[in-house]
């Protein structure tokens, strides 16, 4: 159906979000390349720190400029190109990169002559990263009759297994609703690479492509996945050792006096701080190692595959092999997490036990500081009163002063009976005083 003339041209809409195309085109990254059998391939997946992602793309852009072609002007993550006739692709993802190179078999024997031998050997030495996977795949339409491995539909596994596997089990299936049948063993061979033999009934080369990726990805994903084991392995004491400490914290913490609170306090101090340090090491290679394992289980489901008589399934295999693996780490995981929240709880409680012990010894104190107040009080009273018979003293004295001073100027006073008739009233003043003083400053508000 045409487009109408009117809507032909850019309507006058919002602008675009800053992200849309780069999210627009994120669906359409790294699609799987379209190969015909036969062709054989090499994978590398190499470690990495996000450190060395400079390093990475100066080394592919190197190997690219080795066979005369102009690197992009723009680092990528991903980046493919046809080396004659090998295809080469290089992805950068999260904590790992990436290497698939493609190249046609030409009747060679399988696996004698690997894809990777198309590329520099002194330029594979120099790569950044540490292998987590390596493997070699062949793409046959037949194993052929001359290999004593086949008689017409019929396929002898066990003798595949002897020519191709060194004699290891077989994992296998077949794929793409009977287009095809992927063979491996999930083993490191002597030369330092893993095998996975497909032979293509009638598979497209969409499928063929797809289904290299897939079985390369379920490699890629399956070790990255197993990471996490060794790291849940190295918990198992620290936990066990770790719960029985919780377990004698809070047993104490049932008798413990006053006392003692400063010393279990320091005890789950310690135990909380090394059961955070121990579960922030973990977390992301546990989280990781789930999330690899969802990708596993994704992209076994993506080869529709069948059983063959004899063999295991890629689904059997992880389900007796990788299953239990990430059980262990999930449990651990679970554990470590169980340990951390516990030692919060029992931190808290501590806590709590000893905020009431402080507030107790508060109120103790602010009990002995009234009672010193209420001493205070009787003994400013008792000054008080000294006060206002000192002040009266000499009050009293100095009108006995004026009075004499007024007889002798000739006023008929009696310095005695003015002493005296003072006395009272001056006493009377002068506490009269001294209580509006204490007033005053009591009405002021404190600073």
């Amino acid at each position: 159906m045409s487009t109408p003339a009117q809507y032909q041209h850019r309507l006058s809409l919002p602008r675009d979000h800053p992200l849309r195309a780069e999210l627009a085109e994120e669906v359409h990254a790294r699609p799987p390349d379209a190969f015909g059998s036969p062709f054989r391939a090499s994978y590398l997946t190499l470690l990495s720190d996000s450190a060395d992602r400079s390093t990475e793309w100066e080394q592919f852009c190197e190997l690219l400029r080795r066979f005369g072609i102009t690197p992009p002007e723009r680092a990528s993550n991903h980046f493919s190109t046809r080396i004659d006739r090998v295809h080469l692709r290089w992805e950068r993802h999260t904590e790992f990169s990436r290497y698939t190179i493609v190249a046609p078999n030409e009747g060679d024997e399988l696996f004698s002559v690997p894809a990777i031998a198309a590329l520099p050997a002194e330029w594979l030495a120099t790569l950044s990263g540490k292998i987590i996977v390596a493997a070699h795949a062949e793409f046959v339409r037949s194993l052929g009759t001359a290999d004593s491995v086949s008689s017409g539909t019929q396929i002898d596994y066990e003798a595949v297994s002897a020519r191709f596997f060194y004699g290891n089990n077989l994992v296998g299936a077949t794929i793409a609703e009977g287009a095809g049948i992927a063979l491996t063993d999930f083993r490191i061979a002597a030369d330092g690479f893993s095998r996975f033999l497909v032979v293509d009934r009638n598979l497209t080369a969409r499928q063929a492509g797809r289904t290299l990726q897939r079985l390369l990805e379920i490699e890629t994903y399956r070790m990255l996945a197993l990471l996490a084991l060794p790291g849940a392995r190295k918990l198992l004491p620290f936990l066990a050792h770790s719960e029985q400490q919780l377990s004698a914290i809070t047993t104490a913490l049932m008798h413990a006096r006053e006392e003692d609170e400063a010393n279990l306090f320091a005890q789950v101090t310690s135990l909380e701080a090394e059961t955070e340090s121990r579960s922030a090491g973990n977390h992301y290679r546990f989280s990781a190692a789930a999330v690899y394992y969802d990708l596993v289980r994704q992209r076994i489901r993506e080869l529709r595959e069948h059983r063959i008589a004899g063999l295991q399934t890629f689904h059997e295999f992880t389900a007796r092999r990788l299953a239990p693996a990430m059980n262990t780490c999930r449990a651990t995981a679970g554990r470590l997490e169980s340990l951390s929240q516990r030692v919060a709880r029992a931190n808290e409680l501590l806590s709590t036990r000893i905020d009431l012990s402080h507030e107790r010894q508060n109120r103790a104190l602010l009990e002995t500081m009234n009672s010193r107040a209420e001493a205070q009080l009787r003994l400013q009273l008792t000054v008080e009163g000294l006060s206002v018979a000192a002040v009266t003293y000499y009050i009293v004295g100095l009108v006995g002063y004026a009075a004499k001073g007024l007889k002798s100027a000739g006023w008929a006073l009696n310095p005695d009976v003015v002493v005296g008739i003072s006395i009272p009233i001056v006493a009377l003043l002068v506490a009269f005083g001294i209580r509006r003083i204490h007033r005053s400053v009591a009405a002021k508000p404190y600073a």
